[in-house]
C-alpha cells in the first residue's frame, strides 16, 4: 500500500511540475520541495506547516515563497483552502473527498458535515438571491453539543 501512495505522490508531483512551467515558472528547489509536502499532505496543512516541512530541508526558504506557491497551486486547482474558527487558511488538496466541516469555537472540535446537508442552502441562495455559492469547501462555526450543554 505504501508503494502506492508514493507512486501517487510522484505522479502528482511530476503534473504540478508541468502545470508550473506552462505558467512560466522555474522549477526552484523551493517549490520542489513544496510540491513535495503538498504530494504527501493528508487532511488540513497551514502555510505554517508546509513551511516547516520545507524548513528543514532548505532553511533558506522565506515563508513568502510558501504563500505565493500555494496561491498558484490554488489558482491551478491543485489545493483549495478554508478558514476555521481560528482565521488561519488551511489547504487540502483537491483530490481529496469533498466535505464540510462543524468547528466549535469553544473547544475546537471538528466535525466532517454531509455535503447534502448544505444543497438545500446553495439552492435557496441561487433562488433567492441569484447567487451561485461554491459551498465545495466550508467551514460553519458555532458551539457544539457538548459545549452548549456545559
Amino acid at each position: 500500500m505504501r508503494i502506492g501512495r508514493q507512486t501517487v505522490a510522484k505522479d502528482l508531483v511530476a503534473e504540478l511540475k508541468v502545470a508550473l512551467r506552462q505558467r512560466g515558472l522555474r522549477m526552484t528547489p523551493q517549490r520542489q520541495l513544496i510540491l513535495d509536502a503538498i504530494a504527501g499532505m493528508h487532511g488540513h496543512v497551514s502555510v505554517d506547516q508546509v513551511y516547516q516541512q520545507v524548513v528543514r530541508v532548505f532553511p533558506d526558504v522565506n515563508i513568502s515563497t510558501v504563500y505565493r506557491t500555494l496561491e498558484v497551486l490554488e489558482e491551478l486547482g491543485v489545493v483549495r483552502h478554508t478558514h476555521f474558527h481560528d482565521g488561519v487558511a488551511q489547504y487540502e488538496r483537491t483530490d481529496a473527498a469533498r466535505h464540510h466541516h462543524m468547528v466549535c469555537s469553544r473547544c475546537g472540535a471538528d466535525a466532517e458535515l454531509e455535503l447534502d446537508v448544505l444543497a438545500p442552502l446553495a439552492e435557496e441562495l441561487e433562488r433567492r438571491y441569484g447567487f451561485q455559492a461554491d459551498l465545495a469547501h466550508s467551514a460553519i462555526v458555532g458551539v457544539c453539543k457538548k459545549c452548549a450543554a456545559s
